[in-house]
């Protein structure tokens, strides 16, 4: 296969390991390092840099959008306005709405709508990279090695979601996924806030045992990154909306997350940390 240049925008924990796997196929990988963390300075130290979006448009062969849903449409607008001419991969937890949008942006014909589903990609058979489009196949392509599995979906894909059905099959799954997690999350909340915790375990112990380690495990994993998935679960309650289904559940699930904020980038913690700050009510 032939190599390119291609940009990721920007490699946190999940865009290094698309960046790797791109590296580990045989292409050439940049990002950009302005305005970025020292944290992410470290993550990309092995990928070309560049120090503007102006300069990476103007070298890559594709561009890789990997960023909180909320600043996607913004990137893709400044994607735009450079003047950039290859493939756009946009691989953000978005609603297909909002996919679309950022496909009428920089050309439905240079756009290819990814999804992520999976953890950072450090080992095989963990994570899938999700695409839809008419260039799915060919990207696809470009992951012939590493870690990160890249599925092209077919055009017609579950009655015709079309070019965004990656973004559809993203919002399904982590609907569930993320949407259960936040649940599970405000449940124990909800029994602190009633004086009812130790009731509750003892309840679980008798009749969903599982529930109790699940729910530490979820306040573990979740802490110190809950702050990025208010987003997407607003985008999955606009998908809800979309589809005519009620759309309530996940706003309050990014509320919940939102309540969550405080923990960012902390290590891992307990549950009762979580639930305290969950119980802390938002500042107006």
């Amino acid at each position: 296969m032939k190599s390119m240049n291609i940009g990721v925008l920007h490699p946190g924990a999940m865009g290094v390991t698309i960046a790797q796997t791109l590296k580990d196929s045989g292409h050439r990988v940049g990002w950009v390092a302005a305005g970025r963390s020292e944290q992410t300075k470290q993550r990309a130290r092995e990928l070309q840099t560049f120090n503007s979006l102006d300069d990476i448009a103007g070298w890559a062969d594709a561009l890789i959008s990997i960023c909180p849903p909320h600043g996607a449409l913004a990137l893709a607008e400044r994607i735009h306005a450079t003047g950039f001419t290859g493939l756009y991969i946009d691989a953000n937890a978005l609603a297909p709405a909002t996919a679309l949008k950022i496909a009428n942006t920089v050309g439905i014909g240079a756009y290819v709508d990814g999804g992520v589903i999976g953890p950072p990609a450090l080992q095989p058979g963990t994570t899938r990279l999700y695409l839809s489009g008419h260039h799915a196949a060919a990207v696809a392509d470009w992951f012939s090695a590493g870690a990160l599995q890249a599925i092209a979906l077919p055009m017609s894909h579950d009655g015709g979601a079309g070019h965004v059905a990656a973004s559809m099959l993203k919002m399904s799954y982590a609907a569930y996924s993320k949407g259960a997690s936040a649940l599970l999350l405000s449940v124990n909340a909800l029994a602190a806030a009633g004086g009812v915790t130790t009731a509750l375990h003892q309840e679980w112990a008798i009749s969903a045992p599982d529930l109790l380690k699940r729910s530490q495990r979820t306040a573990q994993m979740t802490s110190g990154k809950a702050w990025r998935f208010v987003g997407e679960m607003l985008e999955i309650s606009e998908t809800y909306s979309d589809m005519g289904l009620p759309d309530a559940f996940h706003a309050g699930a990014a509320a919940t997350y939102e309540r969550m904020g405080d923990l960012k980038d902390l290590p891992p913690q307990e549950l009762e940390a979580v639930i305290a700050a969950l119980l802390q009510a938002p500042a107006d």
